[in-house]
């Protein structure tokens, strides 16, 4: 599920949606298509599934939040935007962005809740369930040297150069394209205005192409790039930046608890399940080892009654079938023993061969018994000789952090490396091709740096691939596999 299924609401009611599916990259891997939603939710349970709402309904704004404001920046930012807003705050819902390191305030995203209520519900109907809920404006591309314009249907979406966008009805074309215009103080030192590109389709250019040009004067250039097949290609392109920059709606209430406690709930199960094989490999490895053992131990006691019996006057056991071997070989060979002793002897040491035969046989059984259990638990080794000692040695190896590879290492060194990050909670795991990736809970993005840290301090691959706010916490995918992987 690599990929993103990209929807994009109708702002109209009974409207028809549009998507398309995307790589990470932003590439389209399957074409835009329209229609009801439900035909989109035929491809949400095989694709992350992201939505787009329409732009003149969510308001972009910034908010002044003390740095330190942490977990209550929530509660802050309805009373710091109080008097900017017609609405009772009471009525909104506000998600919180991320503050760029050079900015002294906060973006926040503003919309009413029925109106997130409406479309939560549009998009259950259709039985989809979103990871994330973007306004579209905040998709805009953004050029540090160049305002951006988007003519939509009934709305034109703005973003001046370097600063959030603006969406103003159609019909107010002329004051929005008057707020791409660069500051008065500027415009003095520079003397000249800023470029503009502006996107549009070609209905919406035919009708308002005379007042753009009107003001093309007022900017160093105009640029128009007609749009086929609506926006939502050209939106798709801004993925990978905007799933890091732009403000996700799904906070506070609205957060995708339902789909965390589904995941949180299979990660059980199969740990569960894991945690039972596991066990049941090792009891059912001791009692093979067990019962070899002991039949080892009735071949060494048959072996030195045998001794005993044929060398009564030996009290020593000590390589009791070389020992009786010379014996023997002296009694063939005319020894000093003859009559009705050597016949008896002879006799005694043909019945204690045979039964060395015999234990010779179990001895066989019980090294092919303790063979197999070896490359079981060792699939990597080919070589069984001292089998029972390698084993001891490589599950020491592995609790005191030793070179091991395979999901039992990686998650003995994950355990090791979440001793030192307290709050860090795991969501899920996949272990495919030697590698674990890791869907990790924490209370902030120093706690899932340090987890990589830990892991890569005790010989492990490990690095951040994603992170993501989720409410009060930080969510990150971590992947991790031995060192000198490749």
């Amino acid at each position: 599920m690599a990929d993103w299924l990209l929807i994009r609401l109708a702002r109209a009611p009974g409207a028809p949606a549009s998507w398309l599916v995307a790589d990470g990259a932003g590439r389209i891997v399957l074409p835009q298509r329209e229609g009801p939603l439900s035909q989109a939710g035929e491809l949400a349970g095989s694709h992350r599934v992201c939505v787009l709402v329409p732009a003149a309904d969510v308001v972009i704004a910034e908010a002044d939040v003390p740095v330190k404001s942490g977990t209550k920046v929530q509660q802050i930012v309805p009373f710091a935007l109080e008097e900017q807003l017609a609405e009772d705050v009471e009525s909104l819902h506000f998600a919180v962005g991320r503050r760029p390191p050079d900015a002294a305030r906060t973006p926040v995203a503003v919309v009413s809740r029925a109106s997130m209520d409406e479309w939560l519900a549009q998009l259950r109907d259709a039985g989809i369930v979103p990871l994330a809920v973007f306004a579209e404006s905040e998709w805009l591309p953004l050029n540090p040297g160049q305002a951006v314009g988007l003519l939509d249907v009934d709305c034109a979406i703005v973003r001046p150069a370097s600063r959030l966008p603006v969406t103003m009805p159609i019909d107010a074309l002329a004051e929005a394209l008057e707020l791409l215009r660069p500051p008065a103080d500027q415009l003095a030192a520079d003397r000249t205005g800023s470029g503009l590109l502006l996107y549009t389709g070609a209905a919406e250019w035919h009708q308002h192409s005379q007042e753009v040009e009107a003001i093309r004067d007022r900017f160093d250039g105009i640029k128009v790039q007609l749009l086929t097949e609506g926006p939502l290609a050209l939106l798709a392109q801004q993925l990978p930046l905007a799933m890091k920059s732009a403000i996700d709606l799904l906070q506070g209430p609205y957060a995708p608890a339902t789909s965390l406690a589904s995941s949180v709930k299979v990660w059980r199960a199969a740990a569960v399940l894991l945690a039972a094989l596991i066990g049941l490999h090792a009891v059912g490895s001791a009692v093979e080892l067990v019962a070899l053992g002991r039949a080892e131990h009735r071949v060494n006691v048959a072996i030195e009654r045998t001794f005993r019996a044929a060398m009564p006057g030996e009290h020593n056991a000590i390589d009791a079938r070389s020992r009786m071997e010379q014996r023997l070989a002296s009694l063939r060979g005319g020894g000093s023993a003859s009559g009705l002793l050597a016949a008896l002897v002879a006799l005694h040491a043909a019945a204690g061969a045979l039964e060395l035969v015999e234990l010779g046989r179990a001895e066989h059984r019980a090294n092919v018994a303790i063979e197999r259990t070896f490359r079981a638990a060792m699939p990597g080794e080919h070589n069984a000789v001292d089998a029972r000692s390698r084993m001891e040695q490589r599950l020491a190896s592995l609790r005191s952090g030793g070179s091991g590879s395979g999901l039992l290492a990686a998650l003995d060194a994950l355990a090791r490396a979440r001793a030192g990050t307290d709050g860090t909670d795991l969501q899920a795991l996949t272990f495919r091709d030697g590698t674990l990736e890791l869907e990790v809970s924490a209370p902030s993005p120093e706690a899932l740096d340090r987890l990589s840290r830990n892991l890569r301090a005790i010989g492990w691959e490990a690095g951040l691939t994603a992170a993501r706010t989720a409410g009060s916490h930080y969510e990150g995918r971590i992947q991790i596999k031995p060192g000198g992987v490749t």
